[in-house]
């Protein structure tokens, strides 16, 4: 039984999204970015991004709490791919704070998004990861996704160029 407690997202969390949002993004990206553009990954620059998107619930948001501290959130909703059907749902984003890595958090979260996803009427989830983010592959390779070899696309994340590659399980 996990200590982390998940639930939906409320305009108050905001801010406290945008850090995890902004810490896990730097821990992730340590030594594929730039310290420039790691510096640029900060809380203020996602704010109301995460702010909006919980307002209007796209993507849905839910948060992980431990001791009434947001450690944790995922957002996901219906694939933004252009030609998918419309049972196909898709992990927008899914990131925990650095020091909670490895301890359940992730899974918890990855089980809301799943139901939600359910409850949506999804019966295929997709995720987006870059390719030299290993510690998010693996995750989400554990979690049952499989790699499709042939989304492979190149992102910017600030001036930096990077490859991505889309996996995809049932729901």
């Amino acid at each position: 039984m996990s200590d982390y407690e998940v639930r939906p997202a409320t305009l108050r969390d905001a801010k406290a999204v945008a850090e995890v949002h902004a810490a896990a993004a730097r821990a992730a990206y340590d030594g594929i970015l730039p310290d420039d553009e790691l510096r640029a990954l900060a809380p203020a620059t996602r704010e109301a991004k995460w702010r909006e998107a919980i307002e209007f619930s796209e993507p849905q948001v839910q948060v992980a709490e431990l001791d009434g501290e947001i450690v944790g959130f995922v957002g996901f909703d219906r694939s933004r791919d252009p030609k998918t059907p419309s049972t196909t749902g898709e992990i927008w984003a899914l990131h925990v704070k650095p020091e909670h890595w490895g301890k359940g958090v992730g899974v918890a979260l990855w089980d809301a998004a799943r139901d939600g996803l359910e409850e949506e009427g999804c019966t295929v989830v997709t995720i987006w990861v870059p390719l030299r983010n290993d510690r998010a592959m693996r995750f989400i390779e554990l979690a049952g996704f499989k790699r499709e070899m042939k989304t492979a696309k190149t992102t910017a994340i600030g001036s930096v160029k990077i490859e991505e590659i889309r996996l995809k399980r049932s729901v």
